[in-house]
C-alpha cells in the first residue's frame, strides 16, 4: 500500500458539496492499495503512520506522533498514487488494486487507524471528492508497504 501523509491544521472532504469527513489538527492520509496488497500491508502501514513522529515537541523538534498530540486522521482513497509515469505523457494505473480490493483495503486501513486509538474520518471511495487542507509546515511524507 502507498500513502501520502500531510500534516494539517485542518482538512475536509466534500462530495457533491456535502462535507463527508473533516478533521482539525492531525494527518490527511491519501492512500492507495496496489495490486497484490493484503491486510498485512495495511496493518504495517497503519502501525507506521500511527507512530510516525512528525509533530513538534516542546523543543520544536519533530518528535511526536499524531497520537501523542491527540490529533485525528482523515483517510482519503487515491488510486492515482499508483500512477506509472515512465512512458509517454499519460500516466498508467495498471499497478493499482482492482476497485473491489482497493475499497476493501481502504476500509480495512481506516479501521486499523481507529484500532490505534485515532479519531478517523474518511472520504468516500470512488466518489468525485473535493479535498481542502491547510498543510502545516508544510510536512508531507511518502510511505509504502
Amino acid at each position: 500500500m502507498r500513502a501520502l501523509l500531510q500534516r494539517v491544521t485542518e482538512a475536509a472532504v466534500r462530495v457533491d458539496g456535502e462535507v463527508v469527513g473533516e478533521i482539525d489538527p492531525g494527518l490527511l492520509i491519501l492512500v492507495c492499495a496496489m495490486r497484490g496488497d493484503t491486510e498485512a500491508n495495511a496493518d504495517k502501514l497503519a502501525a507506521k503512520v500511527a507512530k510516525c513522529r512528525i509533530f513538534h515537541d516542546d523543543a520544536g523538534k519533530m518528535n511526536r506522533s499524531v497520537s501523542d498530540i491527540g490529533g485525528a486522521v482523515l483517510v482519503v482513497s487515491q488510486f492515482t498514487l499508483a500512477a506509472d509515469t515512465s512512458g509517454g505523457n499519460r500516466p498508467g494505473f495498471s499497478t493499482a488494486a482492482a476497485p473491489e480490493d482497493g475499497e476493501r483495503l481502504y476500509e480495512y486501513f481506516s479501521d486499523q487507524m481507529r484500532g490505534h486509538g485515532l479519531t478517523t474520518a474518511q472520504g468516500r471511495f470512488g466518489a468525485d471528492m473535493k479535498v481542502s487542507l491547510l498543510n502545516d509546515g508544510p510536512v508531507t511524507i511518502w510511505m509504502e508497504f
